[in-house]
C-alpha cells in the first residue's frame, strides 16, 4: 500500500522554491501580505503562551500566469499559484512579529499539474489551526479520477527551542472502493510511533484493526521554516525508487 501512496504523492509535488521579502514587524497583518498575493485562511490563538492571540496565514499568489488551461480529465482550470504560510506573534505594546514562515512549497497549491484530477488539499481541513497553544496544519489529497485512495496528513507544531518545532505528525489512507484504512501517528517528543492497520470503513468487510507501538529515532528536528515536500517520505520512513 505504500507504493501506491509513494506514486500518488510523487505525482503531487513540485520542487520549485521562490522566494518573497517580508518585514520582520508591522502594524496591521495586512502590512506583511506581498502585492498581489491574497489571504486564503487565517486563524488565531495564543502560541507563545503570553496571553495575547497570535495570527496564522496562508496566502496565495494571484499572478494569471499561473492558471493553466487542461486538457485532460479533472478542472478545466488549473491554479498553480504558489502559496506561503506566515506566523506572527501580537506585540504586547501594538502591531505583529512575524514569528515564521515558509516558502519551500510544503503548503501544496490548490491544484497539480502532474495530478490534475487532485482536489485541492487545504478545501476539506481548511489548512491551519490553533489548538490548546499548538499550531495544527492538516492536508487532504482526494482524487475525483486517477485513484481510490484518499490521504489525510497532519502536521503537529509547538514554539519551544526559539522556532516551531514539529512534535506530531498523524497519516492515514483509505481505500473508498474496499473501505480499507490504516494510520500512522508519531509523537516526536516521546518518539515513540503506533502504526494501525486492518480497519474497515465498510460494513462488508470485517474490522481486524491491530496496532503496533514502536521506539523511533528521528533523523533530525522539524522546523517549520524549513519543512519540504520530502520531509514527508522522510518521516513515513518512505524510500523512493
Amino acid at each position: 500500500m505504500k507504493r501506491i501512496l509513494l506514486f500518488i504523492l510523487f505525482l503531487i509535488f513540485s520542487t520549485n522554491i521562490f522566494s518573497q521579502n517580508f518585514p520582520q514587524q508591522a502594524k496591521l497583518i495586512e502590512d506583511f501580505i506581498p502585492k498581489g498575493w491574497k489571504v486564503i485562511n487565517h486563524v488565531q490563538g495564543d502560541l507563545n503562551k503570553d496571553g495575547l492571540d497570535d495570527h496564522v496565514v496562508i496566502i496565495e499568489d494571484t499572478d494569471p500566469r499561473n492558471v493553466k488551461i487542461n486538457i485532460n480529465l479533472g478542472s478545466d482550470k488549473l491554479n498553480l499559484n504558489p502559496r506561503i504560510i506566515l506566523v506572527f506573534f501580537k506585540n504586547k505594546n501594538q502591531g505583529y512579529t512575524l514569528a515564521a514562515k515558509n516558502n519551500s512549497n510544503f503548503i501544496p497549491t490548490e491544484n497539480s499539474e502532474e495530478s490534475p484530477c487532485l482536489e485541492d488539499p487545504l478545501l476539506e481541513t481548511g489548512g491551519i489551526f490553533v489548538e490548546k497553544g499548538l499550531l495544527k496544519i492538516s492536508f487532504n489529497y482526494w482524487f475525483s479520477c486517477g485513484s481510490w485512495y484518499v490521504n489525510n496528513v497532519d502536521y503537529i507544531f509547538r514554539f519551544q527551542n526559539s522556532r516551531f518545532e514539529l512534535i506530531g505528525f498523524d497519516h492515514s489512507e483509505f481505500h473508498r472502493a474496499t473501505g480499507e484504512k490504516s494510520s500512522t501517528s508519531i509523537n516526536f517528543s516521546t518518539k515513540k510511533k503506533s502504526e494501525t492497520t486492518g480497519e474497515s470503513m465498510s460494513d462488508d468487510h470485517p474490522d481486524k484493526k491491530k496496532t503496533v507501538w514502536s521506539s523511533i529515532k528521528p533523523k533530525k528536528i522539524y522546523d517549520l521554516q524549513d519543512m519540504v515536500d520530502e520531509d514527508y517520505f522522510e518521516i513515513l520512513d518512505i524510500k523512493r525508487n
